[in-house]
C-alpha cells in the first residue's frame, strides 16, 4: 500500500502541470475509450457477476455490478459531462489588500491524493475517477471485491487513454488496489503523509468501518444526510 500511495503522491505533484484543455482533453478521450472498449468492459465484467452469483449475493447486488452497453454508455456521458464543468483549480475565492501593501488572494487548489472507497457499482470507479482528475488530484479506488475485474479494465483504459491525449499525463494519477484484502484499507489510510483524504460511499456499515480505522481525514455521511463540499 505504501508504493501505491507513493505512486500516487508523485502524481499529485504532478498535476498542476495540465491545463484546464489538457485536462478536458484528457476526459473526452477517457470517454471515447470506455465506448469503443464497451464490450472489453463487459467481458471483464461478466467475470465479476460470475464470482458474484459464487458468492451468493443478493439479486440487487448483481443488478448494481452488471455493466452493459447502456451503462459504459452513461460512465462515458458522465466522464464528457465533467470535462464540460468549469475547472475548480485556480478559482480566486476572496482577496484582500492590507494596510502595509500585502495583496492577499485565497485561491483554490488541489487536495492531493484522495481515496474513495465503494460497494458493487463499478460505475462509480468512472465517475470517482473522473471528478478527482478535473479537480487536480490522484486518486486510489478500493470498490467492492466482487467488481475488481470491472474496475481495473476501467482504470487502465482511461490512463491509457489519458496518455495518448496528453504527453505529460501522471500515469499513477488513477488507481485501482490491486488486491481484496480487508486488510490493505487500515494499511493505506493509516499513510498520513501520502494520503490526503479518504471519501467512502455505501451502507452505514462501510462508513463507520472507515471512520473508526482512518488516520487522515474521512467525508462521511452515515445514514445519507449529506452537505455539499
Amino acid at each position: 500500500m505504501t508504493a501505491l500511495a507513493l505512486a500516487a503522491k508523485n502524481a499529485a505533484r504532478l498535476m498542476p502541470r495540465l491545463s484546464t484543455d489538457e485536462k478536458n482533453r484528457c476526459l473526452n478521450a477517457m470517454a471515447n475509450a470506455l465506448e469503443a472498449q464497451s464490450q472489453a468492459i463487459q467481458d471483464a465484467n461478466a467475470k465479476d457477476l460470475e464470482t458474484a452469483r459464487e458468492m451468493d449475493l443478493s439479486q440487487a447486488m448483481i443488478d448494481r455490478l452488471l455493466l452493459d452497453e447502456q451503462r459504459v454508455a452513461g460512465m462515458a456521458q458522465g466522464l464528457r459531462e465533467v470535462a464540460e464543468l468549469p475547472d475548480p483549480v485556480g478559482r480566486v475565492l476572496e482577496e484582500t489588500d492590507r494596510p502595509s501593501g500585502l495583496k492577499l488572494k485565497k485561491v483554490t487548489c488541489p487536495i492531493g491524493v484522495v481515496v474513495m472507497i465503494y460497494e458493487s457499482r463499478p460505475n462509480v470507479t468512472a465517475d470517482a475517477a473522473g471528478l478527482c482528475f478535473k479537480s487536480g488530484n490522484a486518486t486510489i479506488l478500493r470498490g467492492g471485491k466482487e467488481a475488481l475485474n470491472s474496475n481495473q479494465i476501467i482504470a487502465r483504459l482511461m490512463v491509457e487513454a489519458g496518455q495518448s491525449a496528453c504527453e505529460h499525463f501522471p500515469s499513477e494519477a488513477i488507481q485501482v488496489v490491486p488486491t481484496t484484502d480487508r486488510a490493505a484499507i487500515p494499511e493505506l489510510l493509516a499513510l498520513t503523509e501520502l494520503v490526503d483524504l479518504c471519501i467512502p460511499r455505501g451502507g452505514e456499515g462501510l462508513i463507520r468501518a472507515v471512520a473508526e480505522c482512518s488516520r487522515v481525514p474521512v467525508i462521511k455521511h452515515y445514514k445519507g444526510i449529506c452537505s455539499v463540499y
